[in-house]
């Protein structure tokens, strides 16, 4: 038989029993639709997080002292002192795939504006951080390596803390707030960047000159960490090999010793940070896939059925010259057209959940041609893979016995 004909034979045996067609595809459809969706979730909060850690600057690389140890008991990373500013002039010079290379030092601090009071971060660092970091002042201006190096009692400000102490659309520039009772000049407010794939809001910060910080409000000599960008993403590992052998010359340490600081670079968060996301995605994905198989298992078990109940419409189609193999590509036919079907169905209503559920929950959905093409493949494997056994069944049946079967 040509296979135009066996498809349309397909198509009215399928259309004879339109219910049990559709429980039977029932299986795939919503099968290949959670596929869709859970990778799409899966995908939308990967994107989600490789968007948010690009926000945290350009080809960064953070440099922290190795934890110190007092009494036996290991303090909490970057309590070492052995880091100076001397380590950051030694990069400056010796490490030409650095760009911009700035200290830092964080404390919290409670804010005091006339009766309002906010306790947020403190941050002291160079100017240049604001470039590393990609922030833009979106009112004021930013302080400069004059400000530095007399330890002017500047600073800038969140939107967060504008909101907090001045109100939601007021001017804060010119201001002098007291943080930890030492009066700081407002002289720029950062633009919003808002909370980070960590739940971290990015805009409750103050941001001060580096020595002002260390001296006047820590009372350090040391620096708590360091922040630098290379030139280019792809210098990012030549600027941390070049760092590691600075540093570890500058402390005195031989080529085959442990450095006592740790390095991470942008890549290397982006890594940590997704690596759970694929994990989720790809367990979501197989429990997902599960009703795809216990669907492949409803077209077994339909199609046997119907090979049971068209015994006799076999015995007579070979009994006028129907091969074997038309007999078996018509039920794989009809088995195939159950889950392609039930797969395109699948896809659409995989669609419109993933756009409800970026509607709905407000959740980062992300639907890949790849996750369509997957999809829509693995169905049509579930139809010929579970349609070939009672195909074969059919195929192999006697002429004569059929024809007898009551």
């Amino acid at each position: 038989m040509k296979l135009k004909n066996l498809i349309i034979v397909a198509i009215r045996s399928l259309t004879k029993n339109k219910m049990r067609s559709f429980l039977t595809m029932l299986g795939i459809i919503i099968g290949v639709a959670s596929v869709i969706a859970m990778i799409a979730i899966g995908q939308g909060s990967k994107q989600s997080i490789q968007s948010q850690i690009s926000t945290l600057g350009t080809n960064i690389l953070m440099i922290w002292p190795q934890a110190s140890s007092t009494g036996g008991v290991r303090m909490e990373a970057g309590s070492s002192q052995k880091m100076t500013i001397e380590d950051i002039n030694i990069i400056v010079d010796r490490c030409p795939s650095v760009k911009n290379i700035t200290p830092q030092v964080r404390t919290s601090g409670q804010l005091v504006f006339g009766n309002l009071n906010w306790r947020t971060s403190v941050y002291g660092v160079y100017p240049n951080y604001f470039e590393i970091r990609n922030l833009k002042v979106e009112s004021g201006s930013v302080f400069t390596m004059n400000d530095e190096r007399s330890a002017s009692k500047v600073c800038i400000i969140g939107r967060t803390v504008v909101t907090n102490l001045f109100g939601e659309n007021a001017d804060p520039i010119g201001s002098y707030i007291r943080i930890n009772k030492i009066p700081f000049q407002v002289i720029g407010v950062i633009e919003s960047k808002g909370q980070n794939s960590f739940g971290q809001d990015q805009d409750d910060m103050v941001i001060a000159p580096f020595s002002t910080v260390q001296k006047r409000m820590l009372a350090i000599t040391y620096i708590q960490s360091m922040l630098a960008s290379a030139k280019t993403e792809a210098l990012i590992p030549v600027a941390s090999q070049e760092i590691t052998e600075v540093l570890k010359a500058k402390h005195n340490l031989g080529p085959s010793e442990d450095p006592d600081f740790t390095i991470r670079t942008q890549t290397d968060i982006a890594q940590m940070a997704t690596s759970t996301s694929a994990i989720m995605t790809i367990l979501l994905a197989v429990i997902a896939s599960i009703s795809l198989l216990v669907g492949g298992i409803g077209i077994m078990n339909i199609m046997l059925v119907s090979v049971t109940e068209r015994t006799r419409e076999i015995g007579i189609r070979m009994s006028v010259g129907a091969r074997g193999q038309d007999v078996l590509m018509q039920f794989l036919i009809e088995a195939l057209m159950i889950s392609l079907l039930g797969g395109i169905i699948g896809i659409l209503l995989g669609l419109v959940v993933s756009q409800v559920i970026a509607s709905v929950l407000n959740w980062p959905v992300a639907v890949t041609m790849q996750s369509i093409l997957m999809s829509f493949i693995f169905s049509s494997a579930i139809g010929i893979f579970f349609g070939w056994y009672p195909a074969r069944k059919a195929a192999r049946l006697n002429p004569i016995d059929a024809l007898r079967y009551e």
